[in-house]
C-alpha cells in the first residue's frame, strides 16, 4: 500500500465552518484526529465520495474510526439544517419559489422502490427549492426514487406549506395537479397543438425555473449524490448536512 496527496475542490472557509460544527458538538472530546482534519476527512467523503478504506488510509486511522468521525460529523451539520417552515419563511414574502426533483443514485439495487424511471437505476428522490434567483433554501429528507414529485412534494408538506405562506411555487410539468400556489406550464391537450400566447408563457416560465437547474448541478457535485454506497436511508442525514454546508457559505 502506498499514499499520495490529493486536492479537494473546497474553500477553505467551508473546512473552518466544519471545524466550528464539530468542536460546538463534541467539546473536548478526546479523539484521534483534530477537529480540523475530522473536518477534511468528512468533507473528502461528502465531496469526493472516497470509501472509508481510502479515508483511513489517508488519515492514518482505522477504517471504523474514519466511519465514526464521518457519520458523526454529517449527523452534526444535518442538525443545523433549517426546517421548511424555517427555510421559506426566510425568504422575502413578496417574491417567489422554485421547486424541482431529482434522484441522488444509490448501489443498493436491492431497495423496493427504489428504482427510478427518471434516470433508469435505484436512487432516492430529494426535493429543492430555491429563492428566484438560485439561492438554496430547502433540500428535503430523501424517498424511494420511485416516487413521483408532486407525491414527494405532498408528503414532505411542501405545497401546503407554500399554500400557507402565500408563496407562489414553480415548477415543472412533474408537479401537475399539486394545486395550492404550485404554478406548472401549460399542458397540451391531446390531439391539439397550444396556442402561441400559451406557449409564450411556457417560454417565461422555463427561463424562470432555469436557476433552479444551475443549482440541482452545484448540489450534484457533492459526489455521494452521484453514485452512494449507502443505505439510503442515510442519505437524509447526508443532504441535511449538504444543505447546512451550502446555505452557510
Amino acid at each position: 500500500m502506498f499514499f499520495y496527496p490529493a486536492a479537494c475542490d473546497l474553500d477553505e472557509e467551508l473546512l473552518e465552518l466544519v471545524t466550528m460544527a464539530i468542536v460546538a458538538c463534541d467539546g473536548d472530546r478526546a479523539c484521534k484526529l483534530r477537529p480540523y482534519d475530522r473536518a477534511r476527512c468528512t468533507l473528502v467523503y461528502l465531496r469526493k465520495h472516497d470509501t472509508f478504506e481510502q479515508l483511513a488510509a489517508g488519515f492514518g486511522i482505522g477504517v471504523a474510526t474514519a466511519w465514526r468521525y464521518t457519520n458523526d460529523t454529517i449527523e452534526c451539520l444535518a442538525a443545523f439544517a433549517p426546517s421548511l417552515t424555517e427555510a421559506l419563511t426566510s425568504h422575502h414574502a413578496d417574491g417567489y419559489v422554485l421547486l424541482d426533483g431529482t434522484v441522488a443514485e444509490t448501489d443498493r439495487v436491492q431497495e423496493p422502490g427504489h428504482f427510478s424511471g427518471k434516470v433508469h437505476r435505484e436512487g432516492v428522490n430529494l426535493q429543492v427549492i430555491t429563492a428566484e434567483e438560485g439561492k438554496l433554501l430547502w433540500l428535503s429528507p430523501a424517498l424511494p426514487g420511485g416516487t413521483h414529485d408532486v407525491k414527494a412534494a405532498r408528503e414532505h408538506g411542501i405545497i401546503d406549506t407554500c399554500a400557507q405562506l402565500d408563496l407562489e411555487v414553480l415548477a415543472d410539468k412533474g408537479y401537475a395537479g399539486a394545486g395550492g400556489t404550485v404554478i406548472t406550464p401549460i399542458k397540451r391537450r391531446p390531439k391539439t397543438e397550444l396556442s402561441d400566447k400559451h406557449k409564450k408563457s411556457n417560454k417565461v416560465h422555463a427561463a424562470l425555473r432555469a436557476p433552479i437547474e444551475r443549482t440541482i448541478s452545484r448540489i450534484k457535485r457533492w459526489r455521494i449524490f452521484r453514485h452512494a454506497r449507502t443505505s439510503p436511508n442515510r442519505l437524509t442525514s447526508a443532504a441535511a448536512a449538504i444543505l447546512t454546508l451550502m446555505i452557510y457559505t
